[in-house]
């Protein structure tokens, strides 16, 4: 009976204002995700809406990341951006040693007392790397990531057993570095978390740290290692990660229409023109709407399953998501420094999935930009099709601040009211 009434409520829920359909009727090869609304047609097609993202000047971003990892600022060289005093931003170094509850409790010595795998050495190591300077976290063969540096670097501090297992089976003398998030190629990360172990009593946090700022000095600095206690996982054991993307608003760029004509006119009944620019408010309206809320953003993924029966839900909370207008100061290669409005949106949740930042903010971006209503990420979360979000933001606006082990502080954010 239960199961009958939740079926007719299912049945009786209305559906999004989205259809899917094939537009190879018209011509195009390519099949659209067709959007029923008031405002379908100001809406950007996937191609306008790629054209608009990527025609920004984003060296400048880039230029400024650049600075933030070479003066090894971290997650306080941001402070500025926003008027906050970077004192309050500062690397917090304090309550190293990390303990899972599960571990507490069901445990009835301390690690020290035990053998085997508990007498080896763990290193909490917060990075700060440029994200244009890397082929990504996840170390690839032929290419050029931060992992496979890190590791590279770290094999010096191996202990023999293990040097002897790599050795056997002719593999390079590297250490294993496991991380908090893997962020792809061109993101930019202030303070990531990876950690270390070995069985080698004779290392110290400060070998570690030398080794890894010799690997790729301005692009790539250890801000902090400490020796942490065995339970402590980067990844398990983070309660929150805070990302923030950087959205220069110049207007000295194409439009997304392309070089010869000066707006896109749609063909149809309204006849109306698409906007070319958006409301950086009205971005904030739209992104503010996910804050406090438990969701489901397989629709914002990429790279993934949307719908998964084994693994890992798509379930994220976000703890905060809000945009404000900053102003980049950045210096050129002739050092003349120059200033750019860019619009700026930070997220904070305890989990994020493949690309989920980047469609966020472009969808965001584009649902502002067609005057859709506030609650438009909302609804889209209900859709069938990953074609009803917008194609990924660039990397190059997006940077992993840090990574939260203790309870999410709201104060700490840069964007308040």
């Amino acid at each position: 009976m239960a199961t009958a009434a939740a079926a007719a409520a299912a049945a009786a829920k209305p559906a999004p204002a989205l259809s899917f359909s094939t537009a190879a009727a018209e011509g195009d090869e390519h099949a659209h995700y067709n959007h029923t609304d008031a405002c379908h047609h100001l809406r950007w097609t996937a191609k306008e809406s790629y054209e608009y993202m990527y025609a920004r000047p984003w060296s400048r971003v880039v230029d400024f990341y650049a600075e933030l990892v070479r003066t090894g600022a971290g997650a306080a060289g941001l402070a500025d951006l926003f008027g906050k005093d970077e004192n309050g931003y500062s690397l917090d170094t304090n309550g190293e040693d990390y303990t899972a509850p599960s571990e507490n409790q069901t445990s009835t010595k301390s690690s020290k007392d035990r053998g085997g795998r508990w007498e080896r050495v763990t290193f909490k190591i917060v990075l700060s790397y440029h994200g244009g300077s890397f082929d990504g976290w996840q170390k690839q063969p032929g290419l050029n990531t931060v992992q496979g540096l890190v590791e590279k670097h770290l094999g010096q501090f191996v202990d023999e057993k293990k040097a002897k297992q790599l050795e056997a089976r002719s593999l390079p003398l590297e250490g294993c570095a496991v991380v908090a998030g893997r962020t792809d190629k061109g993101v930019t990360a202030l303070q990531q978390v990876c950690s270390f172990y070995t069985w080698r009593k004779d290392v110290k946090s400060s070998d570690i740290k030398d080794a890894i700022n010799k690997a790729a000095p301005d692009k790539l600095r250890p801000l902090h290692v400490s020796q942490v206690s065995r339970e402590f996982h980067p990844n398990f054991a983070a309660k929150w990660r805070r990302y923030l993307y950087i959205f220069p608003l110049d207007e000295d760029v194409k439009l997304i229409s392309g070089e010869e004509q000066s707006a896109k006119t749609v063909e149809g009944p309204e006849c109306n023109i698409k906007p070319q620019s958006f409301d950086v408010g009205k971005v904030d309206k739209i992104i503010r709407q996910l804050e406090g809320k438990s969701l489901s953003y397989k629709m914002f993924a990429r790279d993934t399953q949307a719908s998964r029966s084994v693994g890992p839900p798509t379930e994220c909370f976000m703890f905060h998501s809000r945009a404000a207008v900053a102003k980049l100061h950045t210096a050129d290669e002739n050092c003349e420094e120059g200033t750019t409005r860019a619009i700026c949106i930070e997220l904070v949740a305890n989990r994020f999935l493949r690309k989920m930042v980047r469609v966020l903010v472009a969808t965001a971006i584009r649902e502002a930009a067609a005057g859709a209503e506030e609650d438009a990420l909302l609804n889209l979360m209900e859709a069938t099709c990953r074609r009803a979000t917008a194609p990924p933001a660039p990397p190059d606006g997006l940077c992993l601040v840090d990574v939260g082990y203790e309870d999410f502080n709201r104060q700490r954010c840069f964007i308040v009211d």
